[in-house]
């Protein structure tokens, strides 16, 4: 494979890994501000679920001190392509410095597990609908008809 492939491959798992990071964001603020809110999709159980288990995923990486999987994924990558971090596109090095802090891993462990115990905080504040999976079913047979 060339090395622009891998470099290609690179940006991509960097944009997956951005991507799963906004997320965990997302979560970690729309579903306090959504149950606040009423919103019904911050209780969709399966939704809750992947946020609780990607975040339990991230924080167990921590603290076993493991390298995330697409961090770890992103810089192999990067070294088939020839690169070093310095020589990626510059929304790219940004990107980069956004996600990897200069922190020892047991800072970022010991985050990850504040995190997760904020999400079982909120899987207690605002608990998800166990009353149905999808929530595109409530509105079905409502309708009424007109005669």
């Amino acid at each position: 494979m060339s090395a622009d492939r891998y470099a290609l491959l690179a940006d991509a798992v960097l944009a997956a890994h951005l991507g799963v990071i906004l997320f965990n964001l997302f979560g970690l603020v729309v579903i306090p501000l959504g149950g606040w809110l009423g919103w019904r999709f911050v209780r969709v159980l399966w939704w809750r679920a992947l946020h609780a288990a990607v975040l339990a995923l991230v924080a167990l990486q921590a603290v076993t001190a493991q390298a995330c999987v697409l961090t770890s994924w992103q810089f192999r990558l990067m070294r088939a392509a020839g690169e070093a971090a310095s020589d990626a596109p510059l929304i790219a090095r940004m990107v980069n410095r956004l996600i990897y802090w200069p922190l020892p891993l047991s800072a970022f462990a010991a985050l990850y597990v504040a995190v997760c115990a904020y999400v079982l905080l909120l899987w207690r504040l605002v608990p998800p609908d166990r009353s149905r999976l999808r929530q595109s079913d409530s509105g079905r047979g409502s309708a009424t008809r007109r005669g």
